[in-house]
């Protein structure tokens, strides 16, 4: 079984860019900003539906729940596929948001939502906002909601391309201006926006936000988190999903593992499949646990996204 290639759905955001035009010539829709490529989805909304081969029509959610087995492997879960995987283009800054965690999710009327970033690439002053800053507490977070100065509450990183974060439910967090990001997550849409730079959306209203939501789910505990350091391979490991980092040589092959599917995510070279069909940077597909070892054709930097066992 070659690998399972999905349409993207593009996703208009007023942060957003035309960097995935640019940078990976996809043909966007139209003329608009899209800040977001889900490339891997299986919502009640929003379906990533194959776009070639012989499951070439079907969406994810009918792969999932008619061929689960042959397709993603054995005493897999769930009504749906469990993972969200997108590519983020910020050209301006995201909203200060925050997920909830599990604890507070259902009574907060969301899903919880743990995430990793991979940064492809950035300007070199583009920065992060992750956590809280030293000294910061409730109450002095409560009044720079009060006074519009949140910024001054929250800690910032100036990272480098190929630098990785997780991101888990609770911890406050915006991506700034100069982005472009591989995001792997839950899968879950539950955002409480906390702070909005006091800018209108594409459709010339404030955008909402979600200041009680957001008291409740953030983790004021989480005080100047750095960049991640890999575990070996391994750029972030939890309950919900594995992402490895492979550097690759031409001639060595790519296959799944622990007779599972896996989701990869070429972040530079080029591998091939048996019958020939090729990937290069930017391009996501599924791994069935049934695929072929694939060949690398030149040095490659692969992610890999799995789950645990």
């Amino acid at each position: 079984m070659d690998p399972i290639v999905f349409t993207p759905l593009y996703q208009t955001r007023v942060w957003g860019g035309r960097t995935l035009s640019e940078r990976y010539q996809r043909p966007l829709p139209d003329g608009q900003p899209y800040g977001e490529s889900w490339e891997i989805c299986d919502r009640e909304s929003e379906q990533s539906i194959v776009s070639e081969g012989p499951f070439a029509g079907m969406s994810l959610h009918e792969l999932w729940t008619k061929h689960r087995e042959e397709i993603f492997g054995d005493q897999l879960l769930g009504e749906r596929f469990p993972l969200l995987i997108k590519i983020l283009d910020a050209r301006d800054d995201l909203s200060i948001q925050v997920h909830p965690p599990q604890e507070v999710a259902h009574s907060l009327g969301g899903e919880p939502k743990t995430e990793m970033w991979f940064i492809a690439d950035c300007d070199p002053s583009a920065k992060l906002y992750i956590g809280l800053k030293e000294g910061c507490t409730r109450e002095s977070f409560q009044a720079s909601l009060d006074s519009g100065t949140v910024e001054s509450q929250v800690h910032s990183v100036t990272p480098k391309a190929g630098e990785s974060i997780f991101i888990p439910s609770g911890r406050l967090h915006a991506i700034g201006a100069g982005f472009l990001i591989y995001e792997i997550q839950q899968n879950s849409d539950t955002t409480y926006r906390v702070f909005d730079w006091n800018r209108k959306g594409l459709d010339g209203q404030a955008r909402d936000l979600h200041i009680e939501q957001s008291m409740v789910s953030i983790d004021f505990d989480d005080i100047e988190p750095a960049m991640d350091q890999p575990d070996g391979k391994t750029l972030a490991s939890c309950p919900h999903f594995v992402v490895d980092q492979l550097e690759l040589q031409e001639g060595e092959t790519l296959t799944s593992i622990n007779d599972r599917f896996s989701i990869i995510t070429i972040v530079s070279g080029q591998v091939i499949t048996p019958s020939g069909r090729s990937f290069a940077q930017g391009d996501f597909f599924l791994l069935a646990r049934s695929s072929p070892a694939l060949r690398v054709t030149e040095a490659s930097k692969i992610l890999q996204t799995y789950l645990p066992l």
